[in-house]
């Protein structure tokens, strides 16, 4: 409970498992995976909205990337590969990496 209250009074928020990420609203989380909420950055520029945010399970890439497959279309997202969306003038790019038996999936949103 301290360590809430602490992330309250300093501004950071909890993790959360599930939903959609904090930095980007409509970009949801693939079951099984937080988001690392403190890794994460996002700021507007000139050109569009860049924002890089990062989350973590275990899971298996394969199963994150077919969730992604069915649901980003969904949102208005072209397919592009296994990886690699786009949306008006924004990329969305998927990295996963596994090491440990744990997955870290890297967003990043940038413009065209």
């Amino acid at each position: 409970m301290a360590a809430l209250a602490l992330m309250t009074i300093l501004g950071g928020a909890p993790a959360l498992a599930g939903g959609f990420l904090g930095a980007y609203e409509d970009l949801p989380l693939a079951p099984g995976l937080t988001e690392a909420v403190e890794a994460g950055v996002a700021f507007d520029s000139p050109s569009g909205r860049i924002v890089e945010a990062y989350a973590q399970g275990r899971v298996k890439a394969a199963d994150v990337l077919k969730f992604y497959a069915a649901t980003l279309p969904q949102l208005g997202w072209t397919r592009e590969s296994d990886t690699l969306y786009r949306r008006e003038a924004e990329t969305l790019r998927l990295d996963p990496v596994v090491k440990g038996g744990a997955l870290t999936l890297r967003f990043a949103i940038s413009p065209e």
